[in-house]
């Protein structure tokens, strides 16, 4: 595995957030990551990439532990975040967007071409402000700006929230593009049933800050999986 979580645990205000989680992602697999409001997701996700400090437990990237490096030292080591709600600079245009990406880079590093292959819109826009952009653009535009960095685990949280339809299979079809070349693990932590099970080849479910159930994509329906998240 590239990406592996051992027995992690979280607190807030005394409050047991995270209990005993362990998950991995695979090179060239998509791994999703489910479960309702509240379970725990987001605090994974930001003990993931250095946002909040672990109680106790490993992250192991490729087999380095990185649970003591500061956030930018985790994407120098090969993570790409797209975090929930975006974040885009929306006084940037979309390439200055788009270069903030390259902060992991040699000062010389240009945007790779292939991002606005992935997403043609990007090319048209990329003289525009970020924040001109409509919803769905701006997740395109957030996901490349993640993708910039060239990384080997591609993170994203919630990345179909308040996107229309149409982008949303643009995105999807992107992820599979991205995870089929098997050079880099994707975790994606979604509450979209019909999205996550489209696109995963693994899968985590979480309650009350526990993994509760997990196994292979194929497996979902079978498992009940639907009615284990359903809201």
């Amino acid at each position: 595995m590239f990406l592996k979580i051992d027995q992690l645990n979280q607190y807030y205000s005394g409050s047991h957030i995270l209990r005993s989680v362990s998950m991995e992602a695979k090179l060239g697999e998509v791994t999703v990551l489910l479960g309702r409001n509240g379970v725990g997701k987001t605090t994974l996700i930001k003990s993931l990439m250095g946002l909040v400090p672990i109680k106790s437990g490993e992250i192991e990237l490729d087999g380095v532990s990185i649970k003591r490096m500061a956030p930018y030292q985790r994407a120098k080591a090969g993570i790409g975040f797209v975090p929930q709600g975006r974040e885009i600079f929306g006084r940037l245009s979309v390439l200055e967007n788009l270069q903030m990406g390259l902060a992991t880079q040699s000062a010389n590093a240009k945007v790779p071409e292939e991002l606005f292959e992935l997403f043609p819109i990007l090319r048209e826009m990329q003289h525009r402000r970020g924040g001109d952009l409509s919803g769905g653009q701006q997740q395109q535009l957030a996901i490349a700006r993640a993708l910039a960095s060239n990384p080997k685990l591609l993170v994203l949280d919630e990345p179909t929230e308040g996107i229309q339809p149409s982008i949303i299979k643009d995105i999807g079809r992107v992820i599979k593009m991205l995870a089929k070349r098997g050079n880099m693990a994707i975790l994606l932590c979604e509450q979209y049933y019909d999205f996550a099970e489209s696109l995963a080849d693994h899968y985590f479910v979480m309650e009350r800050g526990e993994v509760v159930a997990s196994g292979p994509g194929a497996e979902m329906v079978s498992k009940g999986i639907r009615q284990m998240v359903a809201i």
